[in-house]
């Protein structure tokens, strides 16, 4: 299986919360595991976002940000070149997605295309959900989140 994770699907394989053991699992199942360069930037944020909340501890903020930082080089990074830009703006358009869940089924999609063999989009946002079943994606988690 070729996977790919959006930020909030990723976020769940290193703070423990609804959906991880789940995540974990189908993380175990793939061959490739990749996502956006954009990810690192919004796994980053959701963990300070969980501090500020007080949903983490600080120190456990920052240790779940040394081990994802210390995994990003072993997943597939899809770079957010021009052309993914683009077809995220026709798909926020067409899904009514906000801007960097586009992108994740702009990246997801292109992924998909050049390797030519389906990818799994796992994602905890509803509205990407949707985006990723109805463009030819398979949208994981299976039902609805």
């Amino acid at each position: 299986m070729i996977l790919y994770l959006d930020a909030s699907a990723l976020v769940k394989r290193y703070v423990a919360e609804d959906g991880s053991e789940a995540v974990t699992a189908l993380i175990s199942k793939a061959n490739i595991i990749g996502t956006g360069t954009i990810s690192r930037a919004e796994v980053s944020t959701a963990f300070a976002k969980a501090v500020r909340m007080k949903a983490l501890k600080r120190d456990e903020g920052a240790s779940a940000l040394q081990v994802f930082a210390a995994d990003w080089e072993n997943l597939v990074r899809l770079q957010i070149t021009e052309v993914i830009v683009a077809r995220a703006a026709a798909l926020a358009w067409e899904h009514g997605l906000r801007g960097y869940d586009a992108v994740h089924l702009a990246a997801a999609s292109f992924w998909q295309e050049i390797m030519d063999e389906s990818v799994t989009l796992a994602t905890y946002d509803r509205q990407l959900w949707h985006g990723a079943s109805i463009s030819g994606l398979v949208a994981w988690p299976e039902l609805e989140p």
